[in-house]
């Protein structure tokens, strides 16, 4: 019989061999990529934690002059400082990020990871920017920033004040751009109770690469949606259709409807959680009426992940 668990090293018991993968991902697919086999605690520590960024990780990042705004159709705009975001109301949540395209490519199957992280609420903040009756989504900007090039549309007509256009095939334009990394969710989803404006991960504060000195953290979500280095949360009347909800991070698929195919665009958004087994048993296995430690830890991470989640 064969016995999943957690971590590997707590596994063996008389009479059982831990098995070795033979399938890990070579460590240069993505930065600190779990290994498997040396997972030996619930919550990862930092430097095993996973890191995906789109723009590159900014070179200036100072707390003490970092803001972050709240704008847009709101009557109350106002700014934080992260001194004022500490200030406010603490909570501590255990989360597990997943990166959505975890499992998704070759070599890049282990995205993933469980940290307890620290802040304060958002929704507070949100309420008390006085959300007008026309707001209707909500954007969380980073201040990290890259060059896109939008092609294969036919209603670009001009380059604007700083981007460059180029005539592109069938003599349309290409716009390139300089774009804010941002995503959106619904006013309801933002005004989950969950969700907070995050200044520490795992008992210390944010590290550079996981979003410091600010960044927010949205349990129920994939990591995209965890914003990095966020210095801008603005409420629109409108969708939000930027790079990252509308071009990219868009699930494409084929159906078939009344006999003819038809093809779907699903923006990525809440999370479909999958597993990680960081150890397997072969050998004889006893009584089960005891739950091994990972699960039992397993157990009480989905207790409160619930309970965080209403």
């Amino acid at each position: 019989m064969m016995r999943i668990g957690f971590p590997s090293s707590a596994l063996a018991q008389s009479g059982e061999e831990v098995l070795p993968w033979v399938d890990q991902p070579p460590p240069d697919v993505v930065d600190n990529v779990q290994i498997w086999a040396r997972l030996d605690s619930w919550i990862t520590p930092v430097d095993r934690f996973f890191n995906v960024n789109h723009y590159g990780q900014p070179a200036s990042l100072d707390e003490a002059t970092w803001r972050v705004q709240i704008a847009g159709r709101v009557s109350r705009p106002y700014s934080l400082s992260v001194a004022d975001i500490r200030a406010r109301q603490r909570r501590e949540l255990d989360f597990t990020i997943e990166c959505s395209g975890n499992n998704g490519f070759a070599n890049f199957s282990s995205a993933v990871g469980n940290a307890h992280w620290a802040g304060t609420p958002l929704a507070p903040l949100l309420r008390h920017a006085g959300i007008l009756e026309d707001g209707m989504e909500v954007v969380f900007y980073g201040v990290d920033s890259g060059d896109v090039t939008i092609r294969d549309n036919g209603g670009i007509l001009e380059h604007g004040r700083t981007g460059k256009t180029e005539t592109g095939p069938g003599g349309t334009l290409e716009l390139s751009i300089t774009e804010q990394f941002a995503r959106s969710m619904s006013i309801e989803e933002a005004l989950h109770p969950a969700n907070m404006l995050c200044y520490e991960m795992n008992g210390a504060p944010l590290p550079a690469e996981h979003g410091f000195p600010l960044r927010l953290i949205a349990p129920g979500w994939f990591g995209i949606a965890n914003v990095k280095w966020l210095t801008r949360i603005e409420i629109l009347n409108r969708r939000y259709a930027g790079r990252l909800m509308a071009r990219d991070y868009v699930s494409i698929r084929e159906q078939e409807r009344d006999g003819q195919p038809l093809w779907t665009f699903t923006t990525v958004g809440p999370i479909l959680l999958k597993s990680l087994l960081a150890g397997l048993c072969a050998g004889t296995v006893g009584t089960r009426s005891e739950a091994l430690p990972g699960e039992r830890r397993s157990r009480r991470y989905k207790s409160r992940l619930m309970a965080a989640l209403g």
